[in-house]
């Protein structure tokens, strides 16, 4: 649901980061400290010791980043091994497949099972293999898992008119958000600045325009149905809450931090994984309680291609919900709302196998597509880019 985003939340952090001074990146596999004019090492027991006695830590994440995901695992397994009595929430589940969360933890269901039931390949466009570590370390521990997310048709009905437009009765129960802080909004300025669909064809980006308020109210009820799902398990038995969610939600506290103190929940962690060649400029005071930096790794073979889209299952093949800007995607004439029906002349049925057939295109290949835009069907050509010398 929220990788384009993600990555453009990323890319938010590193404009306002550019106003910060140059530093050098912390030494990797290390815990650090945000803040002062170089980042300090802290001691991994001790900063575990401190987040085990919060009431809710906040593990952040870029999805498709599979080192994030296992430095998730690592971390939870040692907030675990202090605190027992645990509860991990997960940005990737509406709540409406609560119940198929338990089932799995209980261990009523098989790997294929569960994704078929929590409807993976519909609610979260990502490979379950990068998550799946995590939901068997749960499974195995008989760590209760918690449904975080609203819908995806909430979140759009939103960006599109507005909060006060749509009916209570489809609203999930979420209540309004808090206000953002001024610093969060100008974060996602920076988002919508960057992407066109996000604001309508042709339209300047306007921090007045309705556009923006209406994509602001969507973020913010986002983080909103996130902050109440993890507040009321916070509050019910008194355990330790961890919630898994991309790094967007939580940077700066501004996101789902700010809505959980706004709910009454204020002894809040947050932890932040950084990649290696990440802009270590935005490790600066207030970003998070501390950053993990994460060693490089050689790569086997040169990263998967990507498309530069967001996708959904739709009758008859999936559908394009949005297209990154400067992406594969747009520069092949694709567009938010095409249903691609095939690729490489086979029927597309699920978002997985779309994903799939892109990132294991050879540099430098054309792939066709049939795609269905409203009435007429049109056959476009990717071309990706020749492997780098």
């Amino acid at each position: 649901m929220s990788l384009m985003r993600s990555r453009l939340f990323a890319l938010a952090a590193a404009l306002f980061a550019g106003a910060a001074h140059a530093q050098s990146c912390p030494e990797p596999a290390v815990w650090t400290l945000p803040g002062g004019e170089r980042p300090r090492v802290a001691a991994a027991t001790a900063l575990l010791d401190d987040m085990a006695q919060r009431d809710v830590v906040l593990l952040g994440e870029t999805h498709d980043e599979m080192d994030h995901h296992r430095w998730q695992l690592q971390t939870l397994a040692a907030l675990h091994a202090r605190r027992p009595d645990m509860v991990i929430g997960f940005e990737m589940f509406p709540r409406r497949v609560q119940p198929v969360l338990d089932r799995w933890v209980a261990g009523e269901l098989t790997v294929a099972e569960f994704l078929d039931q929590a409807e993976w390949e519909s609610n979260w466009n990502m490979p379950a293999e990068l998550y799946l570590p995590l939901f068997q370390f749960a499974r195995i521990n008989r760590i209760p898992m918690l449904a975080l997310n609203i819908e995806r048709k909430l979140s759009r009905a939103i960006s599109e008119k507005g909060w006060d437009a749509v009916a209570e009765a489809e609203r999930e129960g979420v209540g309004r958000p808090a206000a953002p802080v001024e610093a969060y909004r100008e974060q996602l300025f920076a988002v919508f600045r960057e992407h066109p669909t996000l604001r309508g064809k042709g339209d300047k980006p306007k921090q007045n325009s309705s556009a923006f308020r209406f994509f602001v109210e969507s973020q913010t009820v986002w983080d909103r149905a996130m902050a109440e799902a993890l507040a009321r398990r916070a509050l019910a038995g008194r355990p330790l809450v961890a919630g898994v969610m991309g790094s967007g939600h939580l940077r700066f506290g501004h996101g789902v931090p700010h809505q959980l103190r706004d709910l009454g929940i204020r002894n809040i962690g947050i932890l932040l994984p950084l990649s290696p060649g990440g802009d270590c400029r935005e490790i600066r005071a207030g970003l998070a309680d501390a950053v993990f930096m994460l060693p490089a790794q050689a790569q086997a073979r040169p990263e998967p291609p990507r498309l530069g889209v967001q996708l959904e299952a739709h009758e008859g093949g999936v559908r394009i919900v949005a297209v990154t800007a400067g992406s594969l995607a747009e520069k092949s004439g694709l567009k938010r709302g095409d249903v691609i029906l095939e690729m490489a002349g086979r029927p597309v049925k699920t978002t997985l196998a779309a994903i799939s057939l892109v990132r294991l295109q050879p540099a430098g290949t054309w792939l066709p597509l049939r795609v269905g835009r409203g009435a007429e069907t049109l056959d476009l050509v990717v071309k990706f880019p020749p492997a780098k010398p």
